[in-house]
């Protein structure tokens, strides 16, 4: 009996990872324009009023509300949002494996077709600074550079060195990041925007 109920729970719908359900959402939408009939991926800079990485490189996207009905909702919402668009405007080609930075914190990326001549006029500017766009045939033929960073772990001073072997002589392990860059004229994109930009320019090619 355990056993037949175990199996059912098991074959049930299973969160991505452990930890999902309770992990900051994002999603992020990657846009696809025509820009004097070539394909060009937009960007925006985020504005520098914003409280957070103000003036930072970024696609258009955010939290995922608990009102949104899918990731794929909130990326269009945030996407309309931002850019100043109809939700109709948003044409969904498809959708990128989600990014698990770590088990607390996930982005949702799908790729979509807007229209640019609209959108240059119209952007949310208490959010965007400007927007700005890259030819794809750029990225295919420009390889981005990576710098690694070390991260070591802190624990917190009321961690319970003596609970656990070697106490507080624990050989923590170091962590290294790849933080990838794309400098495209006066413009540099990295961190977790360059990151999928990165992924999405593989599967093109």
């Amino acid at each position: 009996m355990f056993l037949d109920k175990l199996k059912n729970q098991l074959h049930q719908h299973q969160f991505l990872f452990m930890g999902e359900e309770t992990a900051f959402r994002s999603a992020i939408l990657i846009p696809l324009v025509q820009v004097d009939g070539e394909w060009h991926i937009l960007f925006e800079v985020r504005s520098l009023t914003m409280r957070k990485q103000p003036g930072d490189i970024s696609f258009p996207g955010g939290r995922i509300d608990a009102t949104d009905a899918s990731p794929l909702a909130a990326a269009v919402r945030e996407t309309s949002e931002e850019l100043g668009i109809g939700p109709d405007m948003v044409n969904v080609v498809g959708q990128l494996s989600p990014y698990i930075a770590s088990p607390s914190f996930v982005v949702y990326p799908f790729v979509a077709t807007i229209d640019y001549d609209q959108t240059i006029h119209c952007y949310n500017k208490e959010e965007v600074e400007e927007v700005f766009t890259v030819p794809v045939s750029w990225l295919l033929n420009h390889e981005p550079y990576m710098h690694s960073v070390a991260i070591e772990p802190m624990p917190s001073s009321d961690f319970p060195f003596d609970k656990i072997m070697n106490g507080a002589q624990y050989q923590w392990r170091t962590r290294t990041m790849e933080e990838w860059f794309f400098d495209y004229e006066q413009y540099t994109i990295w961190g977790l925007t360059a990151r999928i930009l990165k992924h999405f320019i593989e599967i093109i090619k």
